[in-house]
């Protein structure tokens, strides 16, 4: 790709970009949101046309009119927001544009579903039934889905975009070994990521894009400082730090009272206190049960056996609408899916779980609603600082703050955070860290699910650590550090 172009309304999204990618190679692309990174694969997977710049695929310039395009190329992209047919079985999403057929037009599907079974092997996820429908599947296990269905066609170049973010560390250590089985098979790989560490581990070379520009490119991954790439990036030096915790206080009340909670097939008799002004963290594997955890203590799934309480007073199990008026707000794990109404204004995701306070005989007051929306946004420093922007406009990291926001104007007493930092760029992270940390600092009780272990050690006060739905162990976080984190979710045994 060369001097590559591409504007919107009001916003250049790529200025004159430059990518070579080599066949067989991993070749990383980094940048926060907002850099071009999105811009810059679709461009190449033939969701947008440059306005300006050259294409060049195996030594003939190409011009990638459509998606469809590309495939035929060999060019499959799979993006962090999947795009499954949740209605449609795994062997369907895997072939689906390019059925096996009988003369032409009669599906053969025994055919599709017993291919589809031989590249979830392949995938090293053989669990997998090709007759499950997509939506009853896992988020891990339908990115496994994705790419399955990019090796269906005779691909030569994979994009991956943020392929680990749902992904435990057995499957983030399986999706490298299918990495390097492509690669080794001459397939390039262009991997995009927010986990720095992850390039070290799987690069070959590194391109960093900033405010539309290629700043960098074709960086040796294995020895670039972190501390470039993360200067490329931001224009600027981060560190990796967390918010200070708050020293030795007089113990708080207990604002959040799990007692022998259980959901079959899930987790076992869960109990758990959370103190107002605590963090208090969940890790876990994907499968321990941790975002299940989350989503029954919100009333999102009804338990089979156990209580909830909140400031001691117990709440209707199963019933989200009792969870929310005791206090309880969640931000889910898959942000765009479950929590933002993604045509609408910063202000209506950030009032629309407060509605009556705004209501007067039966008319909403704009004014009022988009007063208290702004202020509630302005305390968290959302960017920008404009109520009536479309959220779907917004950075991650910002979405994320509007999410926070909501409950924060709902008056909430306990925040259920499930992977905080999802799709969220490492400038915005700290940014992040510090809200949640200030928000409990303020008197919230704070329960926190992430799939990554320094960020639940360097965030959370107090950790519970989960193997397969039991708690086996709990200790300060301080106490802890991530390799034994690591065993203990590998091999503990739960205790009394």
């Amino acid at each position: 790709m060369s001097g590559i172009t591409k504007s919107f309304p009001g916003v250049r999204a790529l200025d004159g970009v430059d990518l070579e990618v080599r066949p067989g190679e991993v070749h990383c692309l980094l940048g926060q949101n907002g850099a071009g990174k999105s811009t810059l694969i679709k461009v190449l997977a033939g969701a947008h046309q440059p306005d300006d710049g050259t294409i060049t695929w195996q030594g003939e310039e190409v011009i990638l009119r459509s998606p469809i395009a590309a495939m035929n190329l060999g060019i499959a992209t799979i993006y962090q927001e999947l795009d499954l047919v949740e209605h449609l079985s795994v062997a369907e999403n895997v072939f689906l544009g390019h059925e096996p057929t009988s003369a032409g037009f009669v599906v053969r599907a025994r055919a599709a579903r017993a291919e589809a079974g031989r590249l979830l092997a392949r995938l090293g996820h053989p669990e997998i039934d090709p007759g499950t429908l997509v939506g009853q599947l896992s988020a891990a296990h339908q990115q496994i889905v994705s790419m399955a269905r990019a090796l269906s066609h005779d691909v030569r170049l994979i994009v991956m975009d943020e392929p680990s973010a749902a992904l435990d560390p057995d499957e983030v250590d399986n999706l490298f070994r299918i990495v390097g089985d492509l690669t080794a098979d001459g397939v390039a790989v262009v991997y995009i990521s927010h986990r720095l560490e992850e390039i070290r581990r799987i690069g070959d070379r590194v391109t960093v894009l900033k405010d539309g520009r290629a700043v960098a490119g074709g960086l040796p991954a294995e020895s670039t400082p972190t501390s470039q790439v993360v200067s490329l990036m931001t224009g600027r030096n981060v560190a990796y730090v967390f918010p200070e915790r708050p020293g030795e206080r007089e113990e708080r009340e207990v604002v959040l009272s799990v007692q022998n909670l259980s959901r079959e097939g899930e987790f076992d008799h869960l109990d758990l206190e959370v103190r107002a002004g605590e963090i208090v963290g969940l890790a876990g594997l994907v499968g321990s049960g941790r975002s299940e955890i989350l989503e029954t203590v919100y009333g999102a799934r009804k338990p089979t056996t156990g209580q909830v309480s909140v400031g001691g007073t117990p709440i209707r199990p199963g019933s989200v609408r009792a969870a929310v008026r005791a206090g309880i707000g969640l931000a889910p794990e898959e942000r765009k899916a479950q929590a933002l109404l993604m045509l609408e204004s910063v202000t209506r995701n950030v009032s629309v779980s407060s509605m009556s306070r705004f209501s007067r005989g039966g008319w909403l007051e704009r004014g009022r609603e988009r007063a208290a929306a702004h202020a509630a946004t302005r305390e968290l420093s959302l960017r920008p600082d404009n109520p009536e922007a479309h959220i779907r406009t917004l950075s991650g990291g910002n979405q994320q703050k509007a999410v926070l926001a909501r409950w924060l104007l709902r008056g909430c007493r306990v925040l259920l955070l499930d992977e905080p930092t999802r799709g969220v760029d490492v400038g915005a992270r700290a940014e992040l860290y510090s809200v949640i940390r200030g928000l409990a600092d303020d008197g919230l009780a704070v329960l926190l699910v992430s799939s990554e272990v320094p960020e639940v050690l360097g965030l959370a006060d107090r950790v519970l650590v989960l193997r397969e739905g039991a708690v086996v162990h709990t200790a300060p976080a301080r106490e802890l550090d991530e390799s034994r984190v690591l065993d203990l979710v590998m091999e503990g045994s739960p205790t009394p």
